[in-house]
């Protein structure tokens, strides 16, 4: 039977490339993300090239009884997963009373609710096989809180810091948790919950989803708790713990302030 790399958000930027990574090295591959035609091409595009076994699933992650469905699909069909990717996610800029709460709430469905009840899931059926990896993504804003964004680093803190509580708790079992914090990216999209309503980023000084998915798969082979690609952003996420949290928050303030206007 083989075992499978079970992938969220794998429709774009790091699930993507991560996906590639690992068919590259011949892994047998569950895509999940809300796009069912990318999908579906980037399942028989990556079939194709590495000769790898890709099945997809069409799953809006925030929609409770999506994920149940998927879930239970997983569980009837008796698939084999030893790495869970959680890649999705949501994010939101402003103040946070001015949002809609609905987009505020699938943020947390999103990032927190699904990323936490896979894990569940998909960590106790490898504690009772005794193997398997976790990886789940975390932005570096979860070193620090995020005015204009405080909804999004709050979730992703809580990702930082769940990863590391549950590395502990199931290093016992034979499985690893690790905890990827890429930082800013090359080509990435800031601040929007749809990618198409807003600009990538060019600045070639940043790193690209690619090279961050091949430190990754490198650092997963040693069992690296938290994995933080480039020397800028491992200061970015030491920097918040050596000064005063007021300044932090200030910080933060002015660099996540103008782009809640953009």
């Amino acid at each position: 039977m083989p075992r499978y790399a079970l992938i969220t958000g794998a429709s774009s930027g790091i699930g993507l490339a991560l996906a590639e990574a690992l068919a590259r090295r011949g892994r047998s591959l569950i895509l999940v993300a809300r796009q069912g035609d990318a999908l579906d091409s980037i399942a028989g595009e990556l079939s194709r090239r590495f000769a790898v076994d890709v099945l997809f699933r069409a799953c809006d992650l925030g929609e409770p009884l999506q994920l149940s469905g998927l879930l239970h699909e997983l569980e009837q069909n008796e698939l084999s997963i030893d790495l869970l990717i959680n890649g999705a996610e949501v994010g939101t800029c402003g103040a946070f009373v001015a949002q809609d709460w609905r987009g505020e709430q699938q943020l947390i469905e999103v990032n927190v609710l699904a990323l936490a009840r896979l894990c569940h899931a998909l960590g106790t059926v490898m504690a009772g096989q005794g193997s398997g990896q976790i990886l789940n993504v975390a932005a570096l804003g979860g070193f620090h809180p995020g005015p204009w964004m405080s909804n999004y680093h709050a979730s992703q803190a809580y990702v930082l810091h769940f990863s590391e509580g549950l590395r502990e708790e199931l290093k016992e079992y034979g499985v690893s948790v690790s905890v990827l914090c890429p930082g800013p990216m090359r080509n990435a999209y800031l601040c929007s919950t749809e990618m198409d309503s807003a600009a990538p980023v060019h600045d070639k000084r940043l790193i690209s989803a690619e090279e961050v998915a091949l430190i990754t798969l490198k650092a997963l082979d040693k069992n690296r708790a938290i994995i933080i690609p480039g020397w800028r952003n491992r200061l970015l996420a030491i920097a918040p713990r050596l000064a005063p949290r007021w300044l932090v928050r200030k910080v933060a303030a002015r660099r996540n302030r103008p782009l809640s206007r953009g």
